[in-house]
């Protein structure tokens, strides 16, 4: 939790004025005992009505003065944990956007969505609670036994051994609760995980029947969650009735030795009255140290969570380079192998190529052969296990990440459209971009129609993830949205996946026509790439050729076999 307390060096004031304010309205209520044995032991004993009506008032003024420090501190502590939770919440993001596509493979997605939220708001929730009640409960428990000590001696020692028991209590709760909720923390890490695969692949459940098998995988992971919550709830809940047990005996006590001491005339019964208000205010205060203890224990537990985001660090360090070295190849592989994080195979290994200005390259082979880590590895969305890749003559770890994907427009292989208009989807690579280079870009990726066919043009509004929109449809949005970034290279893995042969031929036919732009063309249909100036062909990992569409067919039997098995040999040999 300490290291997340810089957030509040903004709302410094707000810190101290809001405890501030509350040890002052403690202050007033501590001296409520005393005025009320007072009127006890002067105005009610010596029936005196007018001494009773001014003590009277004098109680509502505190009671007044009160309030209005209470308000003034609930004010300031909301405007602090407030902050608090914006200024964290906003670095944890820029912190997320900062990490590889490693560390967030590592972390997994719906993890860093319930620490982004759930968890920081627990934190915010403990910050308030602390800033609130942090010193006003130990005071009134602090100031409640002095008060009493200088009333009765005797009788303040049952606050000398009620006060430690209880503090022993509320540790003891306090140290197994703080694993239990993050246990708790991870059952919803896990719910959130079940239903966000839920609600993504609804279309996929229903189609193959799966909703009970999936009732039952969601009920297993909420009975979890429940587990949990459960154990941790009961251990919390002991703490009211235990605080309450030892507060009311020590009442108890103090009623009866303190009844004692009156016959003895050591003291007066208001003065008995004002010791067990203190003890009442001892325990009032401790209810509420004790919702503070539970909140802060809930807090930590996610500080710690939030933390552990925090100590991922990208394992991709920018390099300072703003310009390439001016050479004719836009990318070269150097004896490149590279291995995702925790596992011992090569996804790709000994990748050795270069590529020229202005060529067309299509990437084919079979499923998991490594195209995608191939064209990953060019905007450095991964750092590569060995070797060296190279974009306009100079090492892509030297670059600074911005520059180096300014150079790159990239079309994965799953499309991916952002709620608002199709202009803004357009213009999010280059916000200069105007609607003729916008429509020009449609134009190349087959996708003017779909712009046409909506009564608002460009000013027609995507729903989230471009639901609203076929899957060609998307995919050929995307292309021109990389398009409309005007970059050195052009990546489309797998891009036209959803496309009719027609509508992917005159696409490929297009982009071949783009000038001064390199082009990867990654899939696994022979027709998408057969065109391009050379084919690199992979096979677990490796290369198994390199060429023109007739030089592989003649000297790499993957690509044959790949070849033949999509088209006939007319057909191959006819768009040669």
């Amino acid at each position: 939790m300490r290291k997340l307390l810089k957030y509040l060096n903004k709302y410094k004031k707000e810190s101290i004025i809001g405890p501030l304010f509350k040890l002052l309205e403690a202050c007033f209520e501590l001296l409520v005992p005393l005025i009320m044995a007072s009127m006890i032991d002067v105005g009610i004993a010596k029936k005196d009505t007018g001494y009773i009506f001014g003590m009277g008032s004098i109680l509502i003024l505190f009671a007044v003065l009160g309030l209005a420090c209470s308000l003034t501190a609930q004010y300031f502590a909301a405007k602090a944990s407030v902050g608090f939770g914006t200024e964290l919440r906003h670095d944890m993001f820029v912190h997320i956007q900062e990490l590889s596509y490693s560390e967030i493979d590592q972390a997994g997605s719906a993890t860093l969505v319930t620490r982004i939220t759930s968890d920081i708001n627990q934190v915010q929730s403990g910050v308030n609670l602390v800033l609130r009640l942090f010193l006003r409960s130990p005071f009134i428990v602090v100031g409640a036994m002095i008060m009493a000590f200088t009333i009765s001696v005797k009788l303040a020692l049952i606050f000398a051994v009620a006060v430690p028991l209880l503090s022993i209590v509320i540790y003891g709760i306090m140290v197994v609760s703080i694993p239990l909720y993050r246990r708790v923390q991870k059952g919803l890490d896990r719910i959130l995980l079940s239903t966000r695969e839920n609600l993504e692949g609804i279309r996929v459940v229903r189609a193959f029947g799966m909703q009970e098998k999936e009732k039952k995988e969601f009920e297993k992971e909420n009975e979890f969650f429940l587990a949990a919550q459960m154990l941790v709830g009961k251990i919390s809940a002991l703490l009211n009735p235990v605080t309450y047990i030892i507060v009311n005996a020590a009442a108890i006590a103090i009623v009866w030795y303190g009844g004692k001491e009156v016959y003895a005339g050591g003291i007066t019964q208001g003065e008995v009255i004002a010791l067990v208000n203190y003890m009442t205010q001892i325990l009032l205060a401790l209810v509420a140290l004790s919702n503070l203890i539970v909140s802060f224990t809930k807090a930590l537990a996610c500080a710690n969570r939030v933390n552990e985001v925090f100590a991922l660090r990208p394992s991709i360090t920018e390099g300072q380079e703003t310009e390439g070295a001016g050479t004719d190849e836009a990318v070269a592989f150097e004896n490149v192998s590279f291995a995702y994080p925790k596992s011992k195979a090569y996804a790709a290994q000994d990748l050795e190529f270069s590529v020229k200005k202005g060529e067309m390259i299509g990437i084919i082979g079979g499923t998991g052969s490594g195209k995608s880590t191939l064209v990953n590895l060019i905007p450095r969305f991964y750092d590569v296990t060995e070797g060296c890749v190279k974009v306009d003559g100079r090492d892509v770890k030297e670059y600074c990440l911005e520059t180096l994907r300014k150079k790159i427009g990239i079309v994965p292989q799953k499309a991916v459209l952002f709620q608002g208009s199709i202009r803004d989807n357009m213009k999010i690579g280059n916000e200069d971009a105007d609607d003729e280079a916008i429509m020009e870009a449609l134009k190349i990726a087959q996708a003017r129609e779909v712009v046409g066919e909506k009564p608002e043009g460009l000013d027609h509004m995507i729903s989230e993830s471009g639901k609203n929109l076929s899957g060609g449809q998307r995919q050929r949005l995307t292309i021109a949205r990389a398009i409309v970034k005007k970059p050195e290279i052009l990546i489309l893995d797998d891009s036209a996946s959803a496309l009719d042969f027609a509508t992917d031929a005159r696409l490929r036919k297009a982009v071949r026509g783009l000038k001064d732009m390199t082009v990867f063309v990654v899939s696994q249909r022979a027709a998408s790439v057969m065109q391009a100036d050379r084919i690199i062909v992979l096979e677990d990992g490796r290369i198994a050729g390199i060429g023109t569409h007739q030089e592989l067919l003649k000297t790499c039997p993957v690509y044959e076999e790949i070849c033949y098995s999509q088209l006939s040999e007319k057909e191959a040999g006819y768009h040669a």
